[in-house]
């Protein structure tokens, strides 16, 4: 009768964890405005659509999921049901968790390195886990990270095989790039002007990591390694907005070398 009942808890867990959570799916927290679920909605479309990823299944079945998630989240009275029947479903989980084994279920945490590029477009990735408790071996999860991704950004993942029941936590960092360098959400690059605009000021134009062309003042008698900023230039924040570019001002000093005059 005991092994029963826990084969029955372990199933109803397996419910819980298999629930598809349409907020991970378009990249949202659960507090977003609707507004910010159809612009996730417009990013995700262009990032699966058939048109761009021609003859591709993985794509099909993303876009099928991410047409579901935005059916129940952009319609008001679905989201609420979905709401209050997700928190329902997650309580019972943890209530049915902890009445199957009393030990604490300790998530499984990877790093995911991601270019700049990546987070600011989007990307899909296979990571493979390697748990050495799990007897099934390696475990592979798709990762869908959506545009507009901040650094530091976890994905909450439900296991399968043996582990199911528990989560893997894959965290999604930044890697260096040639031109940039990331420090949370700011970005860090360097601009070599001449000497004669350090001694006289004027403007500049400086390309950010998405292409934009940002209009940069320079002001006269700048020091070398002196460090401007641009707002809104770096990566996206993860409680909305964007970081900062800082730009680091470097060139050449000029060394003129006059001879003596010799008096006669």
């Amino acid at each position: 009768m005991a092994r029963s009942r826990f084969r029955n808890a372990g199933a109803r867990v397996c419910a819980v964890m298999s629930t598809p959570d349409h907020y991970s799916r378009l990249g949202l927290h659960r507090r977003c405005t609707p507004d910010q679920i159809r612009e996730a909605y417009r990013r995700m479309t262009r990032l699966f659509h058939p048109d761009v990823n021609p003859d591709s299944p993985t794509a099909v079945e993303q876009m099928t999921a991410v047409n579901l998630a935005y059916e129940v989240l952009g319609d008001p009275e679905r989201r609420s049901v979905y709401d209050r029947e997700l928190g329902e479903r997650e309580a019972a989980g943890r209530s049915v968790r902890t009445r199957a084994d009393r030990r604490p279920s300790i998530p499984l945490v990877q790093d995911v390195p991601l270019g700049i590029e990546e987070l600011l477009a989007g990307t899909t990735r296979d990571v493979s886990v390697r748990d050495p408790g799990n007897p099934d071996g390696p475990e592979t999860y798709r990762l869908v990270v959506p545009p507009e991704t901040a650094p530091g950004t976890k994905f909450r993942i439900p296991r399968v095989g043996s582990a199911a029941g528990s989560v893997v936590v894959l965290k999604v960092t930044v890697r260096p790039g040639f031109r940039f360098k990331a420090r949370g959400s700011d970005l860090r690059c360097d601009l070599r002007i001449s000497s004669s605009r350090a001694e006289q000021g004027g403007v500049e134009f400086v390309q950010g990591a998405d292409g934009t062309r940002h209009r940069l003042t320079i002001p006269r008698g700048i020091a070398r390694g002196a460090e401007l900023r641009i707002e809104g230039g770096g990566l996206p924040r993860a409680r909305g907005g964007r970081g900062d570019l800082r730009v680091r001002i470097t060139y050449r000093v000029e060394v003129r070398v006059s001879r003596p005059v010799r008096n006669c």
